[in-house]
């Protein structure tokens, strides 16, 4: 899983067929300090997020299985909205 902030959508009226009626979001990735990280990516929604939320993704093979019987052509999912974080401050030894 990772954080991501939705900072837009995507409409595409012509999709694969398993694809109609999932909202597709642009999600740019954050990390723990809210700081962009790596480059925007394209979700499907089934949950209701929107511009502004902060969400909880998951990417890769995983993602395609959200409706059991019918793996979709997928590559990222929205699994959450961020209600709030704690990050510990100060030091970080990598």
């Amino acid at each position: 899983m990772q954080m991501g902030r939705v900072i837009g959508s995507v409409w595409a009226t012509r999709k694969e067929e398993g694809l109609n009626g999932l909202k597709l979001l642009i999600i740019q990735p954050i990390d723990a300090n809210q700081q962009p990280i790596r480059t925007e990516i394209v979700a499907a929604d089934r949950i209701g997020a929107g511009v502004g939320d902060d969400v909880l993704i998951t990417s890769g093979g995983s993602s395609r299985y959200i409706m059991k019987e019918n793996p979709l052509p997928i590559d990222a999912v929205v699994i959450g909205i961020i209600d709030s974080t704690e990050v510990m401050r100060g030091e970080v030894n990598e």
